[in-house]
């Protein structure tokens, strides 16, 4: 089973799209440019814990590397 969280590839704005999985339907949480961004995005999606889920691939999968871009 595909991780429901994907943050995706890293875009010319330095951004990386955060998107969510429930019921077959992705739905976009938002744009992200750092792990704050992404935490955040997770908060207000209900999982608090957002922090400790970003390094486990059974809930979130790194399009193109966990790195962000050096700008």
């Amino acid at each position: 089973m595909a991780a429901p969280i994907t943050v995706h590839r890293l875009a010319d704005s330095g951004g990386r799209r955060v998107s969510v999985r429930t019921a077959g339907i992705d739905q976009v949480l938002g744009v992200a440019f750092s792990d704050g961004d992404v935490e955040e995005f997770l908060r207000r999606a209900g999982l608090p814990e957002g922090a400790a889920i970003l390094d486990d691939p059974g809930w979130v999968e790194w399009l193109g590397g966990r790195e962000w871009g050096t700008g």
